[in-house]
């Protein structure tokens, strides 16, 4: 079943890690994130919350709809000035209109039902010539063969059936293009970067690590059993890696409002 983003269980899901310098220095390519004024949609854990103040913002806010993620989200930024949470969702964000520099959101869009919706309040947020960047996995992106640094494609190797879930809830890479352009925005070419996601030491590490479904969704599609035995495919496939430098493809959208 889906992952509940309003339980306890999963109240440190996306806290486990931080932000890596393959992550810090595509977003340093595409804006300096200096003085301006950061939030940052379905902030989770914080991780990338904190990230973007450390690489100097004036102010990063983090807003989620789960209460669970936004006590995890205090806790890992507690010693970091310049970051704030607050409870809201994508399709209203409790903010007054041309309020941020930069709207950031990773990992979300594919979680939400109604796109447009969400495109339009980041939009009304936005200042002018402020910039929205959309970071998120395509189809594609996930179903990239398993190999040693590709640890998820294993999960889609080792059980086919999750290409059918993610296939149904993806974006894809040229709709969402239409869809900020009839938004209002001036579209920038699309980019596709390899994130370095965690350094495991070793194997036991990385099953360790993905055993409670940490920081990855799709694995709650799996039951017990399955995941199981997932864990023994991998483990037969990487056995003798050391260390294993785990990461993971995505495609970012970036659009100004002009």
């Amino acid at each position: 079943m889906p992952i509940n983003f309003h339980s306890s269980n999963n109240k440190y899901t996306y806290t486990n890690r931080q932000a890596t310098d393959s992550w810090t220095h595509r977003i340093q390519n595409i804006i300096d994130v200096k003085e301006k004024r950061v939030i940052d949609i379905g902030c989770g854990g914080g991780i990338y919350t904190k990230q973007l103040a450390l690489m100097g913002a004036a102010e990063v806010i983090g807003v989620d709809f789960s209460n669970q993620m936004l006590q995890a989200a205090e806790e890992n930024c507690a010693h970091i000035s310049n970051t704030s949470f607050i409870q809201g969702d994508a399709y209203n964000i409790p903010f007054a209109d041309e309020t941020f520099d930069i709207v950031l959101s990773r990992a979300v869009i594919h979680h939400l039902d109604h796109i447009p919706n969400f495109l339009q309040e980041a939009y009304r947020i936005l200042k002018r010539n402020g910039i929205l960047i959309l970071q998120d996995r395509t189809i594609e992106d996930c179903t990239i063969p398993g190999s040693p640094e590709h640890i998820r494609g294993y999960f889609f190797s080792c059980y086919p059936k999750l290409i059918r879930v993610e296939s149904k809830r993806r974006p894809e890479t040229n709709q969402i293009l239409h869809l900020l352009r009839d938004t209002g925005f001036q579209t920038n070419p699309i980019q596709t970067f390899w994130e370095v996601r965690k350094i495991h030491p070793s194997i036991e590490d990385l099953l360790q690590d993905l055993s409670p479904r940490t920081g990855r969704s799709i694995l709650h599609e799996l039951s017990d059993n399955e995941l199981s035995h997932l864990l023994q495919h991998i483990y037969s496939n990487l056995y003798e890696r050391s260390p294993i430098i785990e990461q993971d493809r995505w495609t970012i959208w970036t659009a100004v409002k002009e």
